[in-house]
Formats: structure tokens, C-alpha cells, sequence
């Protein structure tokens, strides 16, 4: 999964801010100023007169930055900010040979720990569609397991899929379609409004669909759950144009998933792609 940075925050310290600083001509005060912007990312943020003291002494400023934890960030979006921002301060504090050799660390840090950036120049972090993908499925779960009913069938889903690793049949990649149909449909009952229980009566009283033919789309997906044999019912054999493989449950498992932020209120699509 492509990671963020605040569960490897901790690992900044040695990947980034040591080697930024073993160089002779490094400002004394480059804590003071790193700081400065730091505050502006935490959860609890130090009062006007607890900054100035921490930003008017060097040993302290790196002390306390160095205390800072993953804890303390108000989220991954302010980490980012911070990230992003701290480009800036040390290049007003040194230049350009500084402020570049920063982002070099921080694009290989970001390299080495498969996260869920693209750095891009001057110093802007952009979400990846990995990344996208990843913070979906993880905020999918994280829904999930708020609700016992819906946990189960997440699991169930999950299981299905790793059992494709000693099993991909036809039979097996069935089984994970229909898990993924029945936590949908489990996901879109939650939706204020909904009444419906299958999956085709919950896109029609779904009312965040862009265009009838996003709402199309997910019911003849349903429909095709529904008509082919074996996946959600005996199905019409006279429908079925092959045997189903792994490029069917590869496609269908992303394509299903994509649909979840319509179906589920819950989801903060922005957070989906920016982080929380």
C-alpha cells in the first residue's frame, strides 16, 4: 500500500533533517526557522509567546523539533503543508543549495517508503492514483469496521481475494465478485434514504451520481453479477461469452471499488485524495 507520512514521520529524522544538516555553512538558526513553520501543522499549536521562545534559541528550537511526533500533527495534510513549506523557509534562510538538497531528500524518502506522493518541483507533493487507490481501500476499511455486519463481509471480501493465491479459478474469482456485490450493496444501505436492499434499487435512490450513465454503469456491472452464471444466482449460461479469469477479477474488483464514494455518505472523497 502506498503509505503517508505521518506513520514514518519518526523515520524523518535520520532520512532527512541529520543528513540536511551534516554540511558545513548550514545556518545555526535552521531550526528556528523549520519550527516556525512546524507550529503551523500541529495538533496543538504553542501560544504566541511559547513559539517566540522556541524560535529565538537555536538548541531549543532543535530540541523541540526533534520531540515532535507523529501524535502531534494535526493530520496528514498538515504534515504535507509543513513538508511543502519548509522548501520555502530554507531557501529564504539559505538559498538554493539548501532548499535543493532538501528536496532530493525528501524525494528519495518519499521513494524509499512507497508513499503516496509525486514530488514535484519547487516542492509540491501531489497524490498519485496508487496513492488515490490505497487511501480509498483504507478509509473503506476503516468504515467497515464501525459496523460488525459490514467488518464481516469486508473480511469475507479480503478472504476471497487471498484465497486467489492457491485457488484462481474460475469458481474463486466468482466468489470474490459476489463478496464485493454484497458489500456494496451493505455499504449503500447505510446511506441515509436508502430503502432498497439490492444493489440496482440502491443507484436509483442514490442521488450523487454526476450523469444517468455513472448510474448505469454500476447497475449493468450489477446486472452482469446478477445474469452470469454462478456469481449471484444460476444465471443464463446463453449470456456467458467465457469462462471468467484473473483479468475479469483484476477489473472488476478496481472498477467495483470506484463506485464506493456514491454509494457511501460516510466517504470524504477529498480526504480520499489529499489525506486526512
Amino acid at each position: 500500500m502506498r503509505g503517508e507520512f505521518i506513520g514514518v514521520w519518526s523515520e524523518t529524522w535520520r532520512e532527512i533533517w541529520l543528513p540536511l544538516i551534516d554540511h558545513e555553512g548550514v545556518p545555526e538558526d535552521i531550526f528556528c526557522e523549520l519550527c516556525r513553520e512546524l507550529a503551523r501543522a500541529l495538533k496543538d499549536k504553542p501560544s504566541v509567546e511559547a513559539l517566540a521562545d522556541i524560535i529565538d534559541n537555536p538548541v531549543q528550537s532543535r530540541e523541540a523539533f526533534e520531540r515532535t511526533g507523529a501524535s502531534d500533527f494535526a493530520g496528514e495534510r498538515a504534515l504535507v503543508a509543513f513538508l511543502e513549506a519548509a522548501h520555502s523557509a530554507l531557501d529564504e534562510l539559505a538559498g538554493d543549495e539548501l532548499s535543493n538538497r532538501y528536496f532530493n531528500l525528501l524525494a528519495s524518502f518519499v521513494d524509499k517508503f512507497s508513499l503516496r506522493y509525486d514530488l514535484r518541483r519547487p516542492c509540491t507533493l501531489c497524490p498519485t492514483l496508487p496513492g488515490v487507490f490505497a487511501s480509498l481501500v483504507r478509509d473503506l476499511r476503516a468504515l467497515a469496521s464501525q459496523d460488525a455486519h459490514l467488518d464481516a463481509l469486508m473480511k469475507d471480501f479480503e478472504n476471497a481475494v487471498r484465497d486467489l493465491r492457491h485457488d484462481g479459478s474460475d469458481g474463486r474469482i466468482k466468489t470474490c465478485i459476489q463478496k464485493q456485490v454484497s458489500l456494496l450493496e451493505a455499504i449503500g444501505r447505510t446511506t441515509p434514504g436508502i430503502t432498497e436492499g439490492e444493489l440496482s434499487g440502491i443507484c436509483n435512490q442514490v442521488t450523487t451520481w454526476p450523469h444517468g450513465a455513472t448510474k448505469a454503469s454500476l447497475k449493468n456491472l450489477y446486472g452482469f453479477a446478477c445474469d452470469y452464471p454462478g456469481i449471484r444466482h444460476g444465471g443464463n449460461p446463453a449470456g456467458a461469452l467465457c469462462a471468467v479469469n484473473m483479468r475479469d477479477m483484476v477489473a472488476m474488483s478496481i472498477l467495483l471499488a470506484g463506485f464506493t464514494p456514491y454509494l457511501a455518505a460516510q466517504l470524504n472523497a477529498d480526504s480520499v485524495y489529499r489525506g486526512a
